[in-house]
């Protein structure tokens, strides 16, 4: 299916300084829309990832500031609702702040567009690990229709869920357009170490696995792997996701929702293997307890109604992905390393 309807439309990303949004922006760029609005706190973000463009408009601050909210009147066609309270570390540390900056914006923002009648789609960031089966054992490929627990290991997590429970409510109250993308875990280039602010645990740095083994084998350093490597995840590149996300806008069906996945299952210790090997990286593996707050250690997701309904697959393998995101890496090194040295303050020690 082709994405490029996106011509002369006026598009808002919340949360567009990201680094998902921010690719997903420069996507939506390349189709010349009239208007690209960006909101963005800058809470786990920078502001060098906004794009530069005459169509951008960047606005800094919370969706829920009533200033910010009120400015958004009934003139755009597709909304991106990517903000959150980065991730999950950050949320079990501080879960009054998750809510603040994860769960209450959605209320706010889907109440305020539910009024709206020009809009053709609202497409909404879910988590994937929010309705994964919880093992360590042989995983299986999570799909749309999986069985959601009521028992979470993280306010991150939990966030997630009312985000997508929220959207149900709007799309049934009101006919809001929404439609629900559940995110694998994306990496590529854009994400910054560091970027934000202060989140009270060293995950404000140190956050998704990709990015933190890329800097850590880049430097030599040992990577750190929890329970010995003995987890899974689903890998997907971030300009698949943006892909994705345009096709949920384009081509999904209002109150559904829909796996972002690569549908690959990769074992987190062939993962470092990988990187190491990439980056010349001689130092051992450093073997780690698992999480105390993780039981989904193994997990995957079904790309099948997605590559049906919406003609999205992932089409970017993950070692040229690792290979794009090695050479951004090593091209922003002094960017990254800003970013991570603004906290330094609070965990001298780490750096």
């Amino acid at each position: 299916m082709a994405l490029n309807n996106f011509s002369g439309k006026r598009v808002l990303i919340v949360g567009g300084a990201g680094f998902v949004g921010s690719n997903l922006g420069l996507k939506i760029l390349e189709q010349e829309p009239e208007e690209l609005l960006i909101v963005d706190n800058l809470l786990s973000s920078d502001a060098a990832n906004v794009p530069e463009h005459s169509a951008v408009r960047f606005i800094h601050g919370s969706i829920t500031a009533p200033k910010i909210m009120l400015g958004l009147v009934d003139n755009l066609d597709y909304v991106f609702h990517l903000a959150c309270y980065h991730g999950n570390q950050s949320s079990i540390a501080d879960p009054l702040a998750d809510h603040a900056n994860n769960a209450y914006p959605n209320l706010v923002l889907f109440n305020h567009l539910s009024r709206f009648k020009r809009l053709k789609k609202v497409v909404y960031a879910a988590a994937g690990c929010a309705v994964a089966i919880k093992t360590y054992d042989c995983a299986e490929a999570t799909t749309e229709e999986a069985p959601v627990s009521l028992f979470h290991d993280s306010p991150y997590s939990v966030s997630k869920l009312i985000g997508e429970l929220y959207g149900n409510y709007f799309f049934l109250r009101d006919g809001l357009p929404l439609v629900k993308a559940r995110f694998q875990n994306v990496y590529g280039p854009r994400e910054i170490l560091g970027a934000g602010r202060w989140r009270g645990t060293r995950h404000t740095v140190w956050r998704n696995v990709v990015p933190t083994f890329i800097w850590k084998s880049l430097n030599q350093e040992a990577l750190p792997l929890d329970n010995g490597g003995n987890a899974s995840r689903d890998f997907i590149f971030v300009e698949d996701m943006a892909r994705g996300l345009m096709a949920c806008a384009l081509h999904g069906e209002p109150g559904e929702v829909y796996n972002l996945a690569s549908g690959v299952e990769t074992n987190i210790h062939e993962l470092a293997e990988t990187i190491n090997t990439l980056t010349g990286n001689p130092a051992p593996m450093e073997l780690r307890p698992a999480r105390d707050w993780d039981r989904s250690g193994k997990r995957f997701g079904s790309p099948e109604k997605a590559r049906e309904k919406i003609g999205f697959s992932a089409q970017v393998p993950l070692r040229e992905g690792l290979e794009k995101t090695i050479a951004w890496t090593k091209t922003h090194k002094a960017l990254i390393q800003r970013c991570i040295q603004q906290h330094a303050p609070f965990f001298a020690a780490e750096l």
